[in-house]
C-alpha cells in the first residue's frame, strides 16, 4: 500500500469510525493508523477497505480465496513479488488482478503490457497479498521442481519401477505432498491424478463438484503414481488391474486418512485419492441438514433396543457420514458398539471398528458372522451389498441388536422392495425395520450473500412441491416452522419468495461453501409393514408415508431453498429425479 498522507489517515479514520470500526476513545489517543494497527484496535486489512471504498476501486478479501494454476501463471512469479500483485481470474477479455498499491499506474502498464492483456484492478491488503503469494507459491513450489527434475533419466527410473529412485526426498514426493496439503486447505474430499495424451491433470473436488487445479508434462506421471503406490503399499509394478490401497498423512497438525484407487485407463494409470478428514467432518446429525419431522422419526428408530436403520443414496451422497452421526448420538459406555466397514473411513473412540480384507476371507457377510459372537448391542454394516449380508443383518435385528446400514437405492422407499428382491421374507422385514433414510448432498449458499424475488416459474415451482405444507397465513408461521424444524418460513404467496443466492468470488465458486443434506424419512409403522407384507411398489409406500407426513428430499431441498440455505439450482441438480 502506498504511503498515506495525513490527510488520507484523517479521511480513513473518519471512515472507520462512521462504521464503528474503532473505539472512538482509542483513536483520539492514537497519534496514526500504525499505532492503531499495532494497538490491535484496527487491523491493516480495514484500513485497505477503507481506502479503496475513499478512492472509489473494488476492494477484494483474499483470505481463502482459490486460484487456478493456469491464471497464475499468466504473471511471472518474479512480476507479482515485485510489484505485490495477484491474478485473480479472467472476464470480458481482462485479467483481474488484485493489488496493495492500486496508484502505482506505472505498475499496471507494465503489467498488462508483459502480458499482453488489459487487466481490471482491486485493492487488497498487502498482509493479505503476501499471504497469497507464499500460499501459492509456496504450495506449488515443489511441483515445479519436481516437473523441472524429472527429465528423460527420471522418467525411465520410473518406468522401471526402481523404488531406489523415488524416496521421501526426491522432488516428486515433495510434490505429491504439496498436493495433498492444497487439497487439505480447501477442504477437497478427492482428488484426481488423470493422465492425457500429452500431459497430466490434477483435479480436486470440493463441495462435490471437480475443478482442475493444474496441467503437468506428461513424463511426471509414471514417478508420480509410483510414490502414491508405495506410500499404499500397492504394487508399483502392476499396471493391468486396479488395486485399491490407504495411508495417513499428517497435514497442518492433523492426520487426514486417505483412501487410494488407481486403474488403468487409455493414457496410462488414473489415481483416485479420497481425503477422509475426521475433524472437519460433523458428527452431529442436526448439523447436518437433518431437522424437524425427519429428525424426530430418527431419534424416535435409533431410541428403540433392537431392529434396523437403513439409509440410502447413490455414491457420494452422505450416507456413511449419517450413520457415524448416529452412532454418536447413541453411543456409550453401557452399551457394546461393533462396525464392519469397507474401509473405515473415520476412527472413532469407543466403538470396536472392523476392516473388511476380502483377501484375507473376512467379507461382510463372515464378518458380521463373527461380530454377532462378540456380545454387540449395536452393529453396523457399512453396505448391505447381497443377499447373505441382507439375510444376517435381518437376523442380527430379529435377535435384539440394534442394526444401522446402507443401501444403494434412489430414494427411503426404494429401501424396501430392494430388499425383498434380495430375498427378505415380507413379514421378517415388516418386523425388524424401525426407519428408512434417503437422502442427498447440496452445497450451502455462502454467508455472503444477496436476494432476489423468485421467478414466476419458480413460484409455480415451489408452490407445487412445499405450497400445501408453507403457513397459510401468518398467525401458522411459528407452529409450521417449529414442526418443518426450519425458523421464520414465508406465508404461502402466488406471487414471488425472497431467495438468496451467494456472491459468486474465488474464495466462494458459485457463490456456495459447504455442503448440507437433504432428507427424507419413513417411519415402519403398522400400516407401512402390511404394505411391505403386500409386496407393494415404492411409489405406493412413498404416498402412504407422505400422508402421514413424510416430507421427500425435494420437498426438503425447497424449504432449505426458502430458509436461505441452498439454492434451487442446486436442488435441481442432485434430486431432480425425484418426486
Amino acid at each position: 500500500m502506498a504511503t498515506l498522507t495525513k490527510e488520507a489517515e484523517q479521511r480513513i479514520l473518519s471512515l472507520l469510525l462512521a462504521e464503528g470500526l474503532v473505539d472512538p476513545t482509542l483513536a483520539g489517543a492514537a497519534q496514526d493508523l500504525d499505532q492503531l494497527i499495532n494497538e490491535h484496535a484496527i487491523t491493516s486489512d480495514m484500513v485497505s477497505h477503507a481506502t479503496a471504498v475513499i478512492i472509489g476501486v473494488p476492494y477484494v478479501e483474499l483470505k481463502n480465496i482459490i486460484i487456478d494454476q493456469d491464471i497464475l501463471l499468466k504473471i511471472p512469479y518474479e512480476a507479482q513479488s515485485r510489484f505485490m500483485v495477484v491474478p485473480l481470474g479472467e472476464k470480458d477479455g481482462m485479467l483481474n488482478i488484485a493489488m496493495s498499491d492500486v496508484t502505482n499506474v506505472q505498475a499496471t502498464d507494465y503489467i498488462s503490457n508483459l502480458i499482453n492483456q488489459p487487466v481490471r484492478v482491486w485493492m487488497s491488503s498487502e498482509r493479505g497479498i503476501k499471504e497469497m503469494l507464499e500460499k501459492n507459491h509456496g504450495d506449488f513450489a515443489s511441483v515445479k521442481e519436481a516437473v523441472k527434475d524429472t527429465n528423460e533419466e527420471l522418467a525411465a527410473q520410473a518406468q522401471r519401477a526402481d523404488v531406489k529412485t523415488i524416496v521421501q526426498d526426491s522432488p516428486i514426493s515433495k510434490a505429491l505432498t504439496t498436493i495433498l496439503s492444497y487439497a487439505v486447505k480447501t477442504k477437497s474430499s478427492d482428488i484426481h491424478i488423470e493422465p492425457l495424451e500429452d500431459s497430466l491433470i490434477i483435479r480436486c473436488r470440493v463441495d462435490g463438484v471437480l475443478r482442475k487445479i493444474m496441467d503437468l508434462p506428461k513424463v511426471v506421471a509414471p514417478a508420480l503414481v509410483s510414490r502414491v503406490k508405495i506410500l499404499a503399499n500397492l504394487k508399483i509394478d502392476e499396471h493391468r488391474i486396479p488395486q485399491d490401497g490407504q495411508f495417513t498423512v499428517l497435514v497442518e497438525d492433523k492426520e487426514v486418512d486417505l483412501r487410494i484407487a488407481t486403474s488403468p485407463v487409455t493414457w496410462g494409470e488414473q489415481v483416485v485419492i479420497r481425503l477422509l478428514d475426521k475433524k472437519g467432518v460433523s458428527m452431529k446429525i442436526d448439523e447436518m441438514g437433518m431437522t424437524g419431522r425427519a429428525l424426530r422419526t430418527v431419534l424416535t428408530g435409533i431410541a428403540k433396543p433392537n431392529g434396523m436403520i437403513l439409509t440410502s443414496g447413490p455414491t457420494g451422497s452422505g450416507k456413511s457420514t449419517t450413520l457415524y452421526a448416529l452412532i454418536n448420538q447413541i453411543k456409550s459406555e453401557e452399551i457394546n458398539i461393533v462396525t464392519l466397514e469397507d474401509p473405515v473411513e473415520y476412527k472413532m473412540d469407543g466403538i470396536n471398528q472392523i476392516q473388511v480384507n476380502v483377501d484375507a476371507g473376512l467379507t461382510f457377510a463372515s464378518g458380521l458372522r463373527s461380530i454377532l459372537r462378540q456380545d454387540p448391542d449395536v452393529v453396523m454394516v457399512g453396505e448391505i451389498r447381497d443377499n447373505e449380508t441382507a439375510q444376517l443383518a435381518v437376523q442380527a435385528a430379529l435377535t435384539g441388536h440394534l442394526v444401522f446400514s446402507t443401501l444403494h437405492t434412489n430414494s427411503a422407499a426404494g429401501i424396501l422392495p430392494r430388499l425383498l428382491d434380495m430375498g427378505i421374507e415380507p413379514f421378517l422385514l415388516a418386523s425388524t425395520l424401525n426407519v428408512v433414510i434417503g437422502q442427498r448432498l447440496v452445497r450451502r449458499v455462502t454467508e455472503k450473500r444477496d436476494t432476489y424475488k423468485s421467478s414466476e416459474i419458480e413460484t409455480e415451482s415451489i408452490n407445487s412441491i412445499v405450497g400445501d405444507l408453507l403457513p397459510q397465513t401468518k398467525d401458522d408461521v411459528d407452529r409450521v416452522s417449529e414442526d418443518l424444524g426450519y425458523p421464520g418460513l414465508p406465508v404461502r404467496d402466488d406471487r414471488y419468495y425472497m431467495l438468496a443466492k451467494g456472491r459468486d468470488t474465488k474464495e466462494t465458486p458459485g457463490g456456495y461453501s459447504g455442503r448440507a443434506g437433504l432428507y427424507e424419512t419413513i417411519e415402519v409403522d403398522e400400516d407401512i409393514q402390511k404394505m411391505i407384507t403386500n409386496h407393494s411398489t415404492a411409489a405406493e409406500i412413498m404416498r402412504l408415508a407422505r400422508s402421514k407426513g413424510t416430507v421427500t428430499m425435494r420437498q426438503d431441498g425447497i424449504l432449505k431453498v426458502l430458509s436461505g440455505i441452498t439454492s434451487i439450482e442446486e436442488v435441481n441438480r442432485v434430486a431432480s429425479d425425484l418426486s
